[in-house]
């Protein structure tokens, strides 16, 4: 018997901790109480605070969902409390928001900037130095927008809110450019067995080369190369 309503008793602390039974419709409540808060709250916001998120909403949104989510289980927490976060938060938002629209320093300064990772067929090396992007990473991206390779690309921009917007040549002014298809980089080579296009694997620079050694990119320094290839964008 007395092993039995040990057992019982663990089972409620496992599955309550430290609550009643009681507290679950409670929990039911606040829960609602703060699902409605969260969409009053995300109205508020507007259609941008959700769908295209800059650094500084993305830490809007975390204090939103910490200041909703601790009063719906921890029965110490209270709503009230939660709700006055909650307008603190918003509040802050408009004001900020409206200061960001007044001044581009301070626009630029909460927001960050666009800025270029592909020009002409190119990494622009400087720039995507800048960023915490890797190469795999990077082409997986390209890849979804159907990109084989550089050549295709005109413009390569990094969006303040992190997607990357690419503007394309036009199909006949395609020129060779740096594979990015799975594999395409594994094996670079040093010397030339045959004339053709070869592009720099670090900074995707495409020139035509004899046989013979390589020798060092013109833009980087660096001395690995890959075939180049000039497809057209498959849409």
């Amino acid at each position: 018997m007395a092993s039995s309503l040990l057992l019982q008793l663990e089972w409620k602390e496992f599955l309550m901790g430290q609550e009643e039974w009681s507290f679950l419709l409670e929990i039911v409540l606040r829960t609602f109480i703060m699902f409605l808060t969260i969409i009053i709250g995300l109205r508020i916001l507007g259609k941008r605070g959700v769908k295209q998120l800059s650094l500084f909403e993305l830490v809007v949104i975390i204090g939103l969902g910490s200041a909703a989510g601790d009063p719906m289980f921890y029965k110490e927490v209270g709503i009230a409390s939660s709700v006055i976060v909650f307008m603190v938060i918003i509040l802050l938002y408009t004001s900020v928001t409206y200061i960001i629209g007044k001044s581009k320093f301070f626009e630029k300064l909460l927001e960050g900037t666009s800025i270029c990772l592909i020009e002409k067929g190119e990494f622009s090396i400087e720039n995507f130095k800048k960023e915490n992007l890797g190469s795999d990473e990077f082409f997986a991206e390209l890849r979804l927008k159907g990109i084989s390779h550089l050549g295709q690309i005109e413009k390569a921009i990094e969006e303040v809110s992190g997607e990357i917007s690419v503007f394309y040549f036009e199909d006949q002014e395609v020129k060779f450019g740096l594979p990015i298809m799975p594999g395409s980089l594994e094996n670079p080579l040093k010397s030339i067995n045959s004339k053709g296009f070869y592009s720099c694997t670090f900074c995707g620079h495409t020139e035509e080369k004899d046989t013979g050694n390589a020798g060092r990119c013109c833009k980087c320094e660096k001395d690995k190369w890959v075939g180049a290839s000039n497809m057209k964008r498959v849409t």
